[in-house]
Formats: C-alpha cells, sequence, structure tokens
C-alpha cells in the first residue's frame, strides 16, 4: 500500500467539492493506494510546467495532482477539473 500525504491546498479543494464528488474522490484514492488499480485510475506523467507531477483519474471532469516523494509515498497536491492543469 501507498503511504499518503495531503497538502494543505488538497483538503482545501476537496471540501469545495459537492458532497457527491467528495466521496467520489475518496473512493479513488482509496483506491491509488493499491498499485494494481492505477491502469484503471488512468495514472501518467504531466508535462510541461507540471513535468514533476502526476495525475489520476476520479471521473470524466476531475483529476488529483500528485507527486512521488522520496520515502515512496505519494503527496497529493490537487484536486479539481481540467482548470488545475493551468
Amino acid at each position: 500500500m501507498i503511504a499518503l500525504e495531503y497538502a494543505p491546498s488538497f483538503l482545501r479543494q476537496l471540501g469545495k467539492l459537492p458532497p457527491a464528488l467528495q466521496q467520489e474522490t475518496l473512493e479513488k484514492v482509496r483506491l491509488f493506494k493499491d498499485k494494481k488499480n492505477h491502469r484503471q485510475l488512468e495514472v501518467h506523467k504531466l508535462k510541461g510546467k507540471l513535468k514533476e507531477k502526476w495525475s489520476f483519474s476520479v471521473n470524466y471532469s476531475y483529476r488529483v495532482v500528485f507527486k512521488w516523494l522520496p520515502n515512496k509515498s505519494a503527496g497529493l497536491l490537487t484536486v479539481g477539473d481540467h482548470d488545475i492543469y493551468k
């Protein structure tokens, strides 16, 4: 299982989502902890100014951006629609 760290910005953005989307996001985060689910979640490396970051899908519109940490854990940075890539 992958250990997770939550950035304050991630927690703030999660709290602003509608309750159903919050629950969906938390379920996908739970799935993300097991690497077997990474293909299903469409985990992928980002490009451009976010080239050191990765992302996975919550649903068709929403994504979670994270970074791999030196201790093989992941730091969840932000959650939102595709505008988070800008």
